[in-house]
């Protein structure tokens, strides 16, 4: 993308409702635009991030053998008073009327609809196991939407659901989600940690949620730093796999013999006996959760399937859920300096940001654009007429993994400079030399 053509309304000045890293950043980097409390509109840079994280979840759950599907954002009331939930979900639930009276909702979370979809068209154990998915916006009318969409009402998530004739079956099905997550986070260019917790409303007994190591978390956490050295995302020879029980039994345990709490699970005694040089405190950001209830749903809405046996039993059922959007906030909460946003590379919006310090010079224009016709739309091209400073101060916000720096001096001498925004480290390339290190 051309800067000159683009839509990325940069803001100088920081927004007095931006309490926090990600919010303030993501306004003055252009990726939202609130539009209400804790509503917001995604701009160009900013929907290129949710897809690129959207991208890496989808491949992730299809390669741990999840289906994807498309829920409705608006559930008929009658499914939630069938599981008993409707009445007991409180005001965070957005309850609408229809034209013909019907009570409805805009769903906060997919339990009862993925049941009913289920018992309408599975009714043997032979069509077991089986995890449908999809990611989808919610909305939960929180009473004090904050830390833009860190906690907004109006979210994207990964929604995975689970069913399985038994309970062993459903711990192998929630071992691979568990998998599926720390690859996903991996390949994030996150650190996550799995920590138990509790399931809240929606309950259960098996329950983990996912946190990522930010100064700004709303958590403490504690952990031993074994986890640092786990290789939870290797495939092949003396890795994990999806297929394999055993495999899936010696991850799961990997990730729960070493400690990992929040302030809320803290256990000093279990601390205590973790070796001191290994103890790590910080501030976490929960980006997922992962939990299994059983048959509390299978039940309540009469969902069977007949066994091998041929007896109607209600499949155990888990459900696995990210937040898409959510992430977006937290990476930055994770990676970023005083100058703006540092984005992992597998998320960034563009790979690199070409900067053209001499706009309409032929020489310095015929070098910037074999640079962008060879990145194609990997690159932003900043072909704007402004100051050099301006040119760098927006990158810098923006994040972009790679800046190629394009001036008069260096072209004269066939180079280009070449920033990696993480470290912030330079070095004068010739372009070809350049161009093989940011694709490389």
């Amino acid at each position: 993308m051309r800067l000159t053509q683009g839509f990325i309304p940069t803001l100088k000045e920081t927004p007095n409702e931006a309490q926090i890293a990600s919010h303030r950043l993501m306004l003055r980097a252009g990726l939202v635009r609130q539009t209400s409390a804790g509503i917001y509109a995604w701009l160009p840079l900013g929907l290129r991030v949710l897809r690129n994280i959207e991208r890496i979840v989808r491949q992730e759950q299809d390669a741990a053998g999840a289906q994807e599907l498309l829920m409705p954002t608006i559930q008929p009331a009658e499914l939630w008073r069938e599981s008993g939930r409707y009445d007991d979900y409180g005001k965070e639930m957005l309850r609408i009327v229809d034209r013909h009276d019907r009570d409805m909702l805009y769903g906060p979370t997919n339990e009862e609809m993925i049941s009913d979809i289920f018992r309408q068209s599975v009714h043997s154990y032979r069509n077991l196991p089986l995890n449908l998915y999809h990611i989808q916006w919610k909305f939960r009318d929180e009473t004090r939407p904050r830390f833009g969409v860190m906690r907004g009402r109006e979210f994207l998530m990964k929604d995975a659901y689970s069913f399985d004739i038994d309970r062993a079956a459903a711990v192998v099905s929630y071992r691979k989600m568990m998998l599926a997550y720390m690859r996903t986070f991996q390949r994030l260019g996150l650190k996550a940690i799995p920590m138990e917790a509790d399931t809240g409303p929606i309950g259960g007994d098996l329950s983990h949620e996912f946190i990522i190591l930010a100064p700004t978390g709303e958590s403490q956490v504690f952990y031993d730093a074994a986890f640092e050295d786990i290789d939870y995302g290797a495939r092949g020879a003396g890795g994990f796999s999806h297929d394999s029980a055993a495999d899936l039994e010696r991850f799961f345990h990997a990730m729960t013999s070493v400690y990992a709490a929040t302030d809320e699970k803290h256990d000093l005694e279990k601390w205590a006996a973790v070796a001191p040089e290994r103890r790590r405190e910080g501030r976490g950001i929960e980006v997922g959760h992962i939990f299994n209830f059983g048959t509390k749903y299978t039940k309540a809405m009469n969902v069977t399937v007949a066994n091998a046996e041929g007896k109607q039993v209600h499949p155990e059922m888990g459900s696995y859920g990210i937040g898409v959007s959510r992430l977006v906030g937290a990476t930055i909460e994770a990676s970023h300096d005083d100058a703006g946003i540092i984005w992992p590379d597998a998320v960034a919006p563009f790979r690199a940001a070409i900067l053209n310090l001499k706009s309409g010079d032929a020489a310095c224009d015929a070098v910037c654009e074999r640079l962008y016709t060879a990145l194609g739309d990997d690159a932003l091209y900043d072909d704007r007429p402004d100051r050099a400073g301006v040119k760098f101060n927006d990158a810098d916000l923006m994040g972009h993994p790679w800046q190629l720096v394009v001036g008069p001096r260096g072209v004269a001498a066939g180079k280009v400079e070449l920033k990696r925004r993480a470290s912030g480290e330079r070095e004068e390339l010739s372009p070809e030399d350049a161009l093989s290190r940011v694709t490389g």
